[in-house]
């Protein structure tokens, strides 16, 4: 039954994974949704106190939930360089881990406009199908998506995470700080951090690879559309405190 527990997708035997959206992968994604729709109730109820604890033991169970994943994989000898924190998700675990000691507009932007689309698309879309359900990789994959994506919605939720436009360019500023480094990264050690050197058929760029003879192509269209996607609700709402200031001022200024 655990005889699978510790493998990895490396080294899993063929045939005893799952598939995309099948009821396995739908479970999972219910009960992200119950956990996220759960951790933004209480956490917007909660009192300022209440929430920096919050905080805390999310931020906590993310970096927990890796160093178990380092451990896991070192113990049985599976470790390798394609398993570094480099990856997009992995690299948002650190910055949730700052922002809790020291939140910033950029770093909010930032859990706001790349966090949650990535630990989504991630959940949707996934890369680890090859593990069965009693594996801790399958588990660890799951949970830590789960929390990636709820810390910044609960914090949006809650408004203590408010998405300013105006403040995203300094969010991806940051993105292309991470990607490029990390592009070199890939060259001297063949990984694929980031997604930046291949897609794989289940991942969204493969659409463009296959169009365009590119993956990369897609990272010039997706990121815009996800950002629209994501600040459309806040700008609809600036246009409408606009428009309503103006009428009201307009109304005093001819009473």
């Amino acid at each position: 039954m655990f005889q699978y527990f510790f493998e990895c997708s490396d080294t899993i035997v063929k045939g005893v994974g799952f598939s995309h959206f099948d009821p396995l992968h739908l479970m999972w994604l219910l009960a992200f949704v119950l956990f996220a729709g759960f951790s933004c109730y209480f956490y917007k109820n909660a009192t300022p106190e209440k929430r920096r604890k919050i905080r805390f033991v999310y931020a906590g169970l993310l970096v927990l939930d890796e160093i178990i994943k380092i451990a896991g994989l070192s113990a049985f000898g599976n470790y390798s360089v394609s398993y570094l924190p480099l990856h997009l998700c992995s690299i948002n675990i650190i910055l949730i881990a700052i922002h809790v000691f020291k939140p910033t507009k950029a770093l909010d932007n930032f859990l706001y406009s790349i966090c949650i689309p990535a630990a989504i698309v991630a959940l949707l879309f996934l890369t680890w199908t090859k593990l069965p359900l009693l594996n801790f990789m399958h588990i660890h994959s799951f949970t830590v998506h789960i929390l990636l994506a709820t810390y910044p919605i609960m914090l949006t939720f809650g408004k203590d995470i408010r998405p300013s436009a105006k403040d995203l360019p300094k969010s991806l500023l940051l993105l292309l700080d991470l990607a490029l480094p990390i592009y070199i990264v890939n060259l001297l050690f063949d990984t694929n951090f980031m997604f930046l050197m291949r897609a794989g058929k289940t991942n969204p760029l493969y659409i463009f690879e296959k169009m365009w003879g590119n993956h990369l192509w897609g990272f010039l269209v997706i990121i815009p559309a996800v950002l629209l996607l994501m600040y459309f609700p806040h700008i609809v709402k600036h246009i409408k405190i606009h428009i309503q200031t103006k009428s009201t001022s307009h109304e005093v200024l001819f009473a």
